[in-house]
């Protein structure tokens, strides 16, 4: 009986490897690999929490990130289009397109961001690019674009394959581009839609539990796990936050944006605030924001500057060791 036992485990344990080594192509699909999350500030960047956030992995639907990014960027979204015949019947979540239905870019721009359709996915590509190959180019090169180097997108939708891939911190950049875009704010920040078309009831939760929430997108496959990309807006900060193969996805996500909220805040450095670099008055020249570590102290130096508009000195912001924050100082006028 206990020779049979550790046969069983040993079976196991081969298959394990054996999944590991058929997903070797530089993406990280194994649920043994734990979660990735990451929160940042949106406007400037700044990572408030992190956790395996350059790991490859799948994030199903949250790639749909991208693809609503770029119609809200490329596209007429009053625009009333046909059907195309391969966005009926695609696998996966669906709006349940009809065979030359014709309905607006934006109620499907909704129905992919609200209902995560991956049908709307196919025909918002189609529309945009005239083929989802063509479309998926533009997905990778918007992504280098963003500087989302550990990125690869094989669909528009998040459907399951080898070679399609993120990291915690890409999709985060991607999701704080998306966010400025009010196009984009606009539709993920909408709990329900009433188009001339169509008619969607937002999945994404936090937008009716977490203060302050606004977006962004859920996503499920068995292989990529629970994934979400969350925001929320309070007192002038806003956190994007996103977690990767988390099975309570939204009580993780709410924790770690009310944490970062606890933590963390904005301060504006204003354009009249008068600084002094050897002699000569200097200002930064218009408003800027610094998102502060509440319980640790700021230090300012003022350093040359070699630039080649007419700054003349750097105004440099330290957190303790870390350098937050940075920009040119011009002579007062």
């Amino acid at each position: 009986m206990f020779k049979k036992f550790l046969k069983i485990i040993s079976v196991g344990l081969c298959l394990t490897v054996f999944i590991s080594l058929i997903c070797s192509d530089g993406a990280v699909y194994t649920k043994a690999d734990g979660v990735a999350e990451i929160a940042m500030e949106l406007e400037s960047g700044r990572i408030l929490h992190a956790k395996n956030i350059d790991a490859r992995l799948p994030m199903a639907s949250t790639t749909k990130i991208m693809t609503a990014l770029i119609i809200a960027e490329d596209c007429d979204l009053s625009e009333v289009i046909t059907v195309p015949d391969k966005a009926v019947g695609v696998e996966g979540s669906s709006i349940y397109l009809k065979k030359d239905e014709r309905l607006s870019v934006k109620d499907l721009l909704y129905g992919l961001m609200l209902r995560s359709g991956n049908d709307a996915a196919c025909a918002l590509a189609i529309h945009h690019s005239g083929s989802v190959e063509k479309f998926v180019v533009k997905m990778n090169e918007r992504a280098k674009e963003l500087g989302a180097e550990n990125t690869n997108f094989k669909n528009p939708s998040g459907l399951p394959d080898n070679e399609h891939f993120t990291t915690a911190k890409d999709l985060c950049n991607i999701a704080r581009c998306a966010m400025r875009n009010p196009v984009f704010r606009e539709v993920v920040s909408t709990r329900n839609y009433s188009g001339d078309f169509r008619q969607f009831i937002n999945k994404n939760k936090l937008l009716s539990s977490l203060e302050g929430a606004n977006g962004v997108k859920t996503g499920y496959t068995e292989r990529a796990g629970r994934c979400l990309v969350s925001s929320a807006e309070r007192d002038n900060m806003d956190v994007v936050c996103v977690v990767l193969n988390c099975y309570d996805m939204f009580e993780r996500s709410a924790l770690l944006i009310n944490k970062s909220f606890e933590n963390y805040g904005a301060e504006i450095i204003s354009s009249d605030r008068i600084f002094n670099f050897n002699g000569t008055l200097c200002s930064l020249g218009c408003d800027c924001k610094i998102v502060v570590d509440k319980k640790k102290s700021l230090k300012f130096e003022i350093c040359s500057a070699e630039t080649e508009d007419e700054a003349i000195a750097k105004l440099q912001v330290y957190c303790e060791n870390d350098l937050i924050f940075s920009h040119s100082l011009y002579k007062m006028k």
